[in-house]
């Protein structure tokens, strides 16, 4: 999950994040962030509506190339493995 800190620094930046929900790349959600809670960020989409969204997805820069929740699946796997 995202950090408060990071969330933070999303919003008083104001850098357009992706938010990478599942291996398709259409569903990623594109926007700013603009609030958060323990289980929830708010991410307003180019188009002006608001989303919200787990924190648990992957939330990242878009200009970072995607990160695929298989591949972070795959290394929490291998992590717990190698324990």
């Amino acid at each position: 999950m995202i950090s408060e800190e990071q969330l933070n620094e999303y919003r008083l930046s104001g850098e357009k994040v992706r938010v990478v929900r599942d291996d398709i790349r259409d569903n990623d959600v594109r926007g700013i962030v603009i609030a958060w809670d323990d289980e929830h960020v708010l991410i307003r989409r180019p188009n002006r509506n608001v989303v919200k969204l787990s924190r648990h997805y992957i939330i990242q820069p878009s200009k970072e190339p995607r990160r695929s929740p298989l591949d972070e699946h795959m290394n929490d796997e291998s992590a717990d493995i190698d324990r």
